[in-house]
Order: structure tokens, then sequence, then C-alpha cells
């Protein structure tokens, strides 16, 4: 597994203090395979933005996308 990837978090308490998730986390919490994620991402059906060569999923738009409102301590 690519060593750059820090521990996968566990749920979704973990990701509402970030902005970002890679694909493969992102995978991981929807119980996705990473190519199926990155592909879902091509085309457009999951919400991903580019960066360089770095594909990544902003949290606000992940949340949106699941229908959950982001809880009070993590917007502020």
């Amino acid at each position: 597994m690519n060593e750059r990837i820090r521990s996968l978090p566990s749920g979704l308490n973990e990701i509402e203090s970030r902005l970002t998730l890679s694909v493969e986390e992102t995978a991981s919490l929807l119980g996705l395979g990473k190519s199926a994620a990155y592909e879902a991402a091509r085309r457009g059906e999951l919400p991903s933005r580019r960066l360089g060569r770095r594909v990544i999923v902003p949290v606000p738009a992940l949340l949106d996308w699941l229908g959950i409102e982001p809880t009070v301590a993590a917007v502020n």
C-alpha cells in the first residue's frame, strides 16, 4: 500500500476536521475499491478536484454529496 497514506479514517467524525481526503481514503470510507473510486471521480460521480497530478476530495463537498450536515464544531 502507498506509504504516503496515513492511517485511513475510520468514520465521519475523523474527517469533519479535515479539508480534503485522498481518493484512497474516500474509497475506504465508502466501502469502494481504489479503482472504482478513481473512476467515479473521473466521471464526476464523486466530488473531486485535480491538484497537479493528485486527485483530492473536498470534505465539505463529500459531506454534502452524502447528504450529511457538518457539525457546528467542525465548521468553527
